[in-house]
């Protein structure tokens, strides 16, 4: 009996050893961590968040309504209504995307031929009503406005692989 207790001290004294070796090897490396609210991890440029409707340069909307977002959403999200502007163009009157149905996976932004619905980098868009993420035209015109930069830096990032 008392060959296997010390065979057994010797055992939790070697894993002891080799436990404080790891702890002092990892103490003074760089913290893997980081503080979330106060510090943002890196994000991919094809990271899918917040919705946005874009402009052109001059403030023209991008949107020329012709409803391939609506029409390859799989959750059915997007709603549009388009009519006929005063110079011949057609234009959306009415722009809905329910985020409360969305699935994020950026077909409507892939859809698009001119670049006008993206979803871009912000990820932190909670509510405390649902009717907030109920997202219309100039809800999704001023997140455009907001992010123009960074989606059109990530945008173009992501060009070589479309």
């Amino acid at each position: 009996m008392s060959l296997l207790k010390h065979a057994a001290r010797t055992f939790l004294l070697s894993d002891f050893v080799k436990a404080m070796w790891l702890t002092f090897r990892y103490m003074f490396r760089p913290k893997a961590t980081i503080n979330y609210p106060y510090e943002k991890g890196p994000l991919s440029p094809r990271f899918r968040g917040e919705h946005a409707l874009r402009r052109y340069p001059d403030g023209e909307e991008r949107c020329i309504a012709c409803k391939l977002c609506e029409a390859i959403c799989p959750a059915q999200a997007i709603t549009i209504e388009a009519a006929v502007a005063a110079d011949g163009s057609r234009r959306t009157t009415r722009y809905d995307i329910d985020m409360t149905k969305c699935i994020y996976c950026g077909y409507c932004q892939e859809a698009c031929p001119v670049e006008a619905i993206v979803e871009g980098p912000n990820f932190e868009f909670a509510t405390e009503t649902r009717e907030e993420l109920f997202y219309n035209k100039e809800k999704l015109l001023k997140n455009g406005e907001m992010w123009e930069q960074e989606i059109a830096t990530n945008l173009k990032l992501d060009a070589p692989y479309r």
